[in-house]
């Protein structure tokens, strides 16, 4: 079954999407069980749902659905949930309860309790398989037909995304599954004091002008041009975000095309796709652009560094603006930029959720119903996405104004897989084992091991990632279209 090799892989790497600034480190709350042993218990439970869960149209008796929840109805609701979360920096820095006890002052008998996991990827995964997580968490990189499994149904996709941005990101036979926390906008970091002093008067709108504009700063600054965030492992699949949208501007590709096309990895020529995307690092480190040791970069010493103009730039979800923003006393320096790739004369910006909330299957339906109600709360009224930077979740909500420069770029988001292809790219990134926007550190990680040491060229891996790719397609039977 497709399912236990997908979960074992992901169990086996950090999740990207990355995107949110979850850490790399093992949760040591939590006991570490055998992955495979875990993947295999998951794949048990979600052999058995026709078994032990109603279908998702009977889960909703007795709670109200997402779009149904006025918050004003339910300030005298009594309940105590469990919030399972990646933001440790937010449970460390006092943020999280902050927030809960502003929650607490509308919803008076609503107890939340939260936890921080630094590993989540793995972490969330083990849960999902032991069944004790709590009553809400953010999605972790399940296959979609066993979405129902695990999570109560929120609504129809079709009304949901009348109100609320990105919903069908975990989303099945047209019903919804979770809620984005926020909107990302993927682009790169940057200080601009550090731009100005090496003499970068225009961002960077390619890979090649990019490439050049790190030269500068190694040229006529001490700041370190790029920097890889090698070590920490999860913050290399971030550039794994920039695969679909903005290398290519088609927002149908990477949920609809992607697993269809033979030879993904070609270099087009033009300096824009996957090819040259992956160029930026390899050439970056092959010409000392980036840390003098990639393998001590440290993902909490780095944000005081590019605070202080120890660093250029470095390729991040705008989510980590803000922690950048806050690390030092030199906040006005920091910027965040579209991605350097232009597309027969358009820049690109791909704009997409991020982790989201799913509320537990198994919990009770008062629990059900506060979570809905905590779920709700922080969307609309906690005022989370703004302080990080982030894109609302809901249609017309406030979003902050740190992408004034993303303004003569075209912003999408990917479109969703072809209904019955919904799994495809899973299945595809675990036969692989090329985890494309699902854990897949190791592979970027092999991009700067190997130009650093010279061992490969960035077309050999280019051209061990289309035979994994092409391999891949023959064993799940995928058509090749492209």
């Amino acid at each position: 079954m497709k399912l236990r090799k997908a979960l074992a892989l992901g169990l086996a790497a950090a999740m990207t999407v990355s995107m949110i600034g979850c850490g790399s480190t093992a949760d040591t709350s939590t006991d570490t069980a055998d992955t495979t042993e875990a993947a295999e218990e998951t794949t048990e439970a979600a052999d058995t749902t026709e078994e032990s869960t109603e279908s998702a149209d009977a889960t909703t008796d007795g709670v109200p659905g997402y779009l149904d929840i006025n918050l004003d109805d339910y300030t005298d609701l009594t309940a105590s949930i469990k919030f399972l979360h990646c933001r440790t920096d937010r449970e460390e820095d006092g943020s999280m309860a902050e927030m809960i006890a502003k929650f607490n002052e509308k919803f008076p008998n609503i107890e939340v309790k939260t936890e921080g996991v630094t590993d989540y990827a793995e972490d969330a995964l083990l849960r999902l398989s032991q069944g004790n997580w709590g009553d809400v968490m953010w999605i972790p990189a399940v296959d979609k037909k066993d979405l129902s499994s695990y999570f109560m149904p929120l609504g129809s996709t079709e009304e949901m995304s009348k109100a609320l941005n990105f919903v069908d990101q975990w989303s099945y036979d047209g019903i919804s599954y979770g809620i984005p926390v926020w909107g990302n906008a993927q682009g790169v970091v940057y200080n601009k004091a550090v731009f100005e002093a090496a003499g970068i008067t225009e961002l960077p709108t390619t890979p090649t002008e990019f490439l050049e504009d790190l030269q500068l700063i190694k040229d006529n600054t001490d700041a370190i041009p790029l920097y890889t965030n090698y070590a920490a492992g999860w913050t290399m699949g971030a550039w794994d975000a920039y695969v679909g949208v903005v290398s290519n501007g088609d927002a149908t590709y990477m949920n609809q095309k992607f697993v269809h096309t033979a030879n993904p990895f070609d270099d087009p020529g033009d300096d824009t796709g996957i090819y040259n995307l992956y160029r930026i690092l390899y050439d970056a480190v092959a010409n000392g652009l980036i840390e003098d040791d990639y393998t001590t970069t440290d993902w909490e010493g780095c944000k005081g560094m590019i605070n202080n103009g120890e660093i250029g730039a470095m390729v991040l979800g705008s989510w980590a603006y803000s922690q950048m923003v806050e690390a030092g006393d030199h906040g006005d320096d920091i910027g965040y930029m579209p991605f350097p790739m232009t597309v027969g004369g358009t820049q690109y910006a791909l704009a997409g959720g991020d982790y989201n909330y799913a509320v537990n299957i198994n919990s009770s339906d008062e629990n059900k119903t506060a979570s809905l109600v905590f779920i709700k709360w922080m969307l609309e009224e906690s005022g989370w996405s703004v302080k990080e930077g982030c894109y609302s979740t809901v249609i017309g909500g406030e979003n902050p104004d740190m992408y004034s420069a993303f303004d003569g770029c075209k912003m999408l988001s990917d479109e969703a897989a072809i209904a019955g292809e919904e799994d495809f790219l899973n299945e595809m990134n675990a036969e692989s084992e090329l985890s494309f926007n699902a854990g897949g550190d190791a592979k970027v990680q092999s991009i700067v091991e190997a130009a650093a040491t010279g061992s490969k060229s960035l077309d050999d891996i280019m051209a061990d990632w289309t035979t994994a790719w092409n391999d891949a397609q023959d064993e799940l039977e995928i058509e090749v279209l492209y």
